[in-house]
């Protein structure tokens, strides 16, 4: 059986906008230093924020939430957590690697236009690295196996290809990077953070 402290949480700004996901160990561990609060969901999308004393008195909690039996007590999991300190979205570069330049040149090679899957497609130093091309976001693409064997070792305008689109470093958007990293089944109470066509969020007074 599955530790229900390894469980996701949402994290959200005080913006209430999702920035991080963490296990619900950590969450209660920022929850108990004051540097975050709960948030409780309810009937017809209201919400509440609890700190950690009112969250540990909180009774009936809202349905469907985890709960936790100690030896003595028992208390609600958090699955939504919201900062106290930090406004912004937290800073960050996404790795370079195979499968981030697919992303970023969405599966489609950038010398023919067509739509690949995975196994059909290559990395393309678009100035060789005989010619001084790096091995960067700037100078590699995405490219079928055909157009790849066909431009080889040679510069665009020796092979007259050129890709579609300078390739660039792309930039981290938080929301479609927890929506690729959270599991499908994610938690009811996250839809309305995750879910841009959601209902927008009430707080409870």
């Amino acid at each position: 059986m599955s530790n229900s402290f390894d469980n996701q949480v949402l994290v959200l700004n005080r913006l209430w906008q999702p920035v991080n996901v963490c296990t619900a160990r950590r969450a209660i561990g920022l929850l108990f230093l004051g540097h975050a609060q709960v948030v409780g969901t309810f009937e017809d999308n209201l919400f509440s924020t609890h700190n950690f004393e009112s969250w540990a008195r909180l009774e009936d909690g809202p349905e469907g939430w985890p709960v936790v039996h100690t030896v003595s007590d028992w208390f609600w999991l958090p699955t939504i957590i919201v900062l106290t300190v930090f406004d912004r979205f937290p800073r960050k570069e996404i790795k370079f690697s195979r499968e981030n330049v697919f992303q970023r040149d969405d599966h489609v090679c950038q010398y023919c236009g067509k739509r690949f899957e995975n196994r059909e497609l290559n990395l393309d130093h678009v100035i060789p690295r005989d010619k001084g091309g790096a091995t960067s976001w700037e100078n590699i693409v995405c490219s079928c196996i055909r157009c790849n064997t066909k431009k080889g070792n040679k510069l665009p305008s020796e092979a007259r290809m050129a890709p579609m689109k300078k390739p660039v470093a792309p930039h981290w958007r938080p929301l479609v990077s927890l929506q690729r990293e959270v599991h499908k089944g994610y938690h009811e109470s996250w839809r309305l953070f995750l879910e841009p066509n959601a209902s927008s969020v009430t707080l409870s007074a």
